[in-house]
């Protein structure tokens, strides 16, 4: 799949999760918050608790499931991220937060063969 094709993917990953997300009640804050190691792809809030969101999205379980792509590395980086979202954003320098994972897997026409949402996936050591 070239990088193009895997951008797309993912943005449409991105999108499925968040209108998933806010049918469940929660507000969307921010997309693709980048810094200098990566990104968040969506910062939510579930009432008083921010969530920030990795989604993996998989055509087919080829290479495995979406929920088993997220690597320690990947889970080290989300935990960065969040320290320095937070860090930026002093109102949200109080307020409980988690990482959670949207692992999306779609079938051969594109339609959403399987959506799960785990919160608190990555959890600091």
């Amino acid at each position: 799949m070239t990088r193009t094709a895997r951008q797309g993917l993912g943005a449409a990953g991105e999108r499925l999760a968040r209108r998933h997300l806010e049918e469940q009640g929660f507000t969307f804050l921010a997309a693709n918050w980048r810094y200098a190691g990566g990104e968040l792809d969506l910062v939510m809030r579930d009432g008083d608790v921010l969530i920030f969101v990795e989604v993996k999205t998989r055509r087919g379980e080829r290479l495995g499931a979406a929920e088993e792509s997220l690597t320690p590395v990947q889970a080290g980086r989300l935990l960065r991220a969040a320290q320095l979202f937070l860090a930026a954003r002093p109102e949200f320098a109080d307020t409980f937060w988690r990482i959670d994972l949207m692992a999306i897997t779609l079938g051969p026409s594109g339609a959403v063969s399987r959506l799960t949402h785990i919160p608190n996936a990555v959890q600091s050591p």
